[in-house]
């Protein structure tokens, strides 16, 4: 499992005219089951996606894709972690 932090490297104005292409983006990978969950860091300096992909090469693969990344409005810290206590039911979907 992964977290992948994003830190916005442009203002929020720039970061808004790629909002709606980087949202697509996360809808892709939710539903090809790569992401589990997302969303903007409070205060808003960038953000977090929690990833259920195979290894590291395919979360920097991934993340190539992202509008973010092509414009460069975030720059990418990638944390790799093995869950080893978790709530009932995220543990559907681990599996």
């Amino acid at each position: 499992m992964y977290i992948i932090i994003l830190t916005y490297q442009k203002d929020l104005s720039e970061v808004e005219k790629h909002l709606e292409a980087h949202r697509a983006y996360l809808d892709k990978h939710y539903a090809s089951g790569h992401f589990i969950a997302s969303g903007a860091q409070v205060p808003r300096t960038g953000g977090v996606i929690l990833s259920k992909a195979s290894n590291r090469g395919e979360v920097e693969a991934i993340i190539t894709q992202d509008p973010f990344y092509e414009h460069r409005i975030a720059a990418y810290q990638i944390i790799e972690f093995t869950p080893t206590k978790y709530a009932e039911a995220f543990g559907k979907v681990l599996s």
